[in-house]
């Protein structure tokens, strides 16, 4: 039985809507779907009634982008089987959406000064019915206008690098303080949801697991598409030294990813979803935190 646990729509940064992601769930006999978009649960409540027509069930989830301030990384969130909407989210992630849509705007004027033929409303169009404007819609309309032909490439690198390792900062790059990693799992199980750490192997936050675990983390993302072998193996190693659940998915942002994927294809089983309502029983009834 196909499951994946990490999917975006076009409320934060996918290229896709829900019911089209819905259809190619469909076709791939998907059955367990989690919606996880960035800092936002807008949308869930009817998405999770609408997959029902599908015959997929829909798992409320969240991925808030975090940080670890000892040793500069980001580090991402994923919550599962959340209460849409609650408090706990909402005052943590609804100033990080509104800053990030700022520094967006700070961007696409950085850009237009250096003399790139881009505009605002342009970018904004990309971005209709979301919470805001990510990096990957700016880089849609570059596309659009001429100048690159992938989001991801040499010249997001030379925009939006974000100056560490000794490089100089991108040309579009404005710093954006995320929230501490240990307070977005604090407020998913506010929230009534099962904490996870998002591809670890991406942004090397394996070192902060341990904290993690403290403040609460259940579950640790093995299966990604930007996780090889090695990853894999080391987060499956992670799993059995905390005691955390294994989970997967395909981390699918359409056109908007970092590599081609299938919806499905990382899929950790049925298992894991099984692992993740046993934690968020446990989680209700204040046996683990």
């Amino acid at each position: 039985m196909k499951v994946d646990l990490h999917c975006h729509t076009n409320i934060s940064d996918c290229s896709f809507s829900f019911e089209e992601i819905l259809e190619l769930a469909s076709r791939e006999k998907v059955k367990h779907l989690s919606i996880t978009n960035h800092d936002t649960t807008n949308g869930l409540d009817e998405m999770v009634v609408v997959g029902k027509a599908y015959g997929i069930e829909i798992i409320p989830g969240i991925e808030i982008s975090a940080y670890d301030f000892n040793r500069n990384r980001k580090v991402h969130v994923l919550g599962y089987f959340i209460d849409p909407g609650h408090s706990a989210l909402k005052d943590l992630c609804d100033p990080l959406v509104v800053k990030r849509h700022l520094a967006s705007y700070l961007s696409v004027q950085y850009l237009i000064t250096d003399g790139y033929f881009i505009s605002w409303e342009q970018v904004k169009k990309y971005a209709e019915g979301g919470t805001g404007v990510f990096k990957q819609h700016i880089m849609h309309a570059l596309i659009e206008n001429g100048y690159t032909d992938s989001i991801y490439g040499d010249l997001y690198k030379k925009l939006f690098s974000s100056g560490q390792n000794g490089e100089s900062p991108g040309k579009a790059f404005v710093p954006l303080k995320y929230v501490d990693a240990r307070l977005a799992v604090k407020a998913i199980i506010k929230a009534g949801g099962v904490p996870v750490l998002a591809h670890p192997g991406q942004y090397n936050s394996f070192e902060f697991i341990p904290k993690l675990v403290e403040a609460g983390l259940q579950g640790i993302e093995v299966w990604h598409p930007l996780h090889g072998d090695e990853k894999e193996a080391k987060a499956k190693l992670y799993a059995e030294d905390f005691n955390l659940i294994m989970t997967g998915g395909t981390d699918f942002h359409g056109f908007y990813g970092e590599k081609e994927v299938t919806i499905g294809s990382k899929s950790p089983g049925i298992q894991a979803v099984e692992g993740l309502l046993e934690r968020r029983e446990l989680i209700m009834k204040k046996e683990l935190i």
